[in-house]
């Protein structure tokens, strides 16, 4: 990879072949749509932003700051379409980028699994240790707090390691159980907080956690749920992968600070506090 910022900068093509060497589809959920989306091969790459989501706001930012590839977490044709006219939300982006020379990729669930991947950057902010994944297929990671917290305390880093948003951080449990073995689990975890358990976690790190699903597994004396924005979980990632491209290939990379979490206001005590995106 050194030869390639020697030699110059990097084709679209070999970007992603990087990125697939990195991030392998064959990894990636079956329901999942990963790769390439739009933009040539060929196309030469100079500068690059890294996003979770690709929304008009982070969209607009690529157009702006003059990049030739996107690298998203997101998918942004997620489901099936029968159109990308300009008409519509999805179809506005496509036209959009590809009239800017902007290339697309999109590196979901199998950048959640991979050894450099987003539940990896996740236990990197909580300095886990002695770490193991907390699913055969490599959904979450379980290692050991460098010193035991109280819930308490854990909810208070987790909201200092994560970028913040409206949402913030909560948690179910009790606030003085003491945590020293710690799962994390990027994105929606509710179906792995069996998994938690299975591993012994005293805690999980996750997001999106249904209300029985939580009141059903805190009832059964499972590990204390500490609960962030999905869009605040999955942010760690972008500057690492910004980090391996511009490692592997010399080019400049971007790590969007745009707040593409869609929870933009909190009301607490009768107090209303509005955060719009960006």
């Amino acid at each position: 990879m050194a030869t390639a910022a020697a030699a110059g900068p990097p084709t679209v093509g070999a970007v992603i072949a990087a990125l697939d060497g990195w991030y392998p589809p064959v990894t990636a959920a079956s329901w999942d749509r990963v790769g390439l989306v739009l933009g040539e091969p060929t196309a030469v790459v100079e500068r690059v932003l890294c996003v979770v989501d690709v929304v008009p706001e982070t969209a607009q930012q690529a157009l702006d700051l003059g990049v030739q590839l996107i690298v998203s977490h997101h998918p942004l044709l997620f489901r099936g379409v029968s159109s990308v006219a300009p008409t519509t939300y999805a179809g506005r982006i496509v036209h959009d980028l590809i009239r800017g020379g902007v290339a697309l990729h999109v590196a979901h669930t199998n950048a959640d699994v991979a050894p450099d991947g987003v539940n990896e950057a996740l236990a990197d902010l909580f300095g886990l240790t002695d770490r193991e994944l907390m699913t055969p297929e490599g959904i979450g990671r379980v290692g050991t707090l460098p010193a035991p917290l109280s819930l308490r305390e854990l909810t208070q880093r987790t909201a200092q390691v994560l970028p913040v948003t409206a949402w913030g951080v909560r948690a179910a449990g009790d606030p003085d159980r003491v945590i020293t073995r710690l799962a994390v689990s990027s994105g929606s975890g509710a179906e792995h907080l069996a998994d938690a358990v299975a591993k012994g976690a005293d805690a999980v790190v996750t997001s999106d956690v249904k209300h029985h699903y939580a009141s059903e597994h805190i009832a059964a004396g499972g590990p204390a749920i500490v609960e962030a924005a999905h869009w605040a979980t999955e942010w760690p990632w972008l500057p690492r992968v910004a980090g391996l491209l511009r490692n592997a290939f010399g080019i400049e990379t971007i790590v969007s600070q745009i707040r593409t979490d869609p929870w933009n206001l909190y009301a607490s005590g009768g107090e209303l506090i509005s955060e719009p995106r960006g």
